[in-house]
């Protein structure tokens, strides 16, 4: 069985990327490669778990915006209304809703370090909020990167990477321009703050890139008794309660 390396707290795993991109693939997947290593894995949904005033920005999206409720399908899109709006007073009022995001992760974090899990991964993160700003503007990249050091960086950052036609494909919710737009703000977003780019490909080639890099990358952290295999799409995962 692997074990942490004397660590005070569980490593911190982290997924962003565009809508459609496979994130939720990659995570089941990477979950069920760790619980076969035997690691005892948690899993934490951002928009559940941290970010803040949840209502409020249900009801602009769907009362103030216009835009359609749930998750999109080939076989029933929707039409989605929310980081795909853009004003200045709105991306004033991103400024403050994502610090205070900052700060929750923070506490959340703090709270997790005695928890009795090995890994801990983040569906999404605060990086998918922030790839939700003008990052071409310099004043967007300086706050992104003084957000960025206020919010705990994660062991390891993954940022699934996806063609936008085939992420709308998938799952259309967006206007193709803007997952274009939001694509490259995810590169540049991962530049700033250090985010390791899986590009698209198969899905299990895929996962057996994650789990390869997520090995290389905490061997400080934990002692792996042996190489990363494909992971598997079948796996327990603990959801936070």
């Amino acid at each position: 069985m692997n074990r942490l390396n004397n660590r005070c707290r569980p490593v911190f795993v982290s997924f962003s990327g565009i809508d459609g991109a496979g994130k939720s693939t990659q995570i089941k997947n990477l979950c069920a490669f760790l619980n076969q290593a035997g690691l005892r894995v948690r899993l934490l949904a951002f928009w559940d778990h941290i970010a803040g005033l949840a209502g409020i920005r249900e009801w602009m999206s769907l009362h103030l915006f216009k835009g359609d409720a749930g998750v999109g399908t080939p076989e029933k899109p929707v039409n989605r209304r929310d980081k795909n709006v853009e004003s200045p007073y709105l991306n004033t009022l991103r400024f403050l809703l994502y610090f205070g995001d900052a700060l929750r992760t923070n506490l959340l974090t703090a709270g997790l370090k005695k928890t009795d899990c090995d890994v801990v991964i983040f569906d999404r993160y605060l990086y998918d909020e922030l790839a939700n700003l003008p990052l071409t503007r310099s004043v967007a990249r300086a706050y992104s990167a003084l957000v960025g050091k206020l919010c705990p960086r994660p062991d390891v950052a993954f940022l699934v990477d996806a063609d936008p036609e085939k992420a709308r494909r998938r799952k259309p919710e967006y206007p193709l321009e803007f997952l274009k737009r939001n694509r490259e703000a995810y590169l540049s977003l991962s530049r700033l703050v250090g985010m390791v780019v899986i590009a698209e490909g198969p899905e299990q080639e895929v996962s057996a890139r994650v789990a390869q890099e997520l090995v290389e990358r905490t061997k400080s952290q934990i002692a792996w008794e042996r190489s990363p295999v494909e992971a598997q799409p079948e796996g327990c995962v603990r959801p936070l309660s």
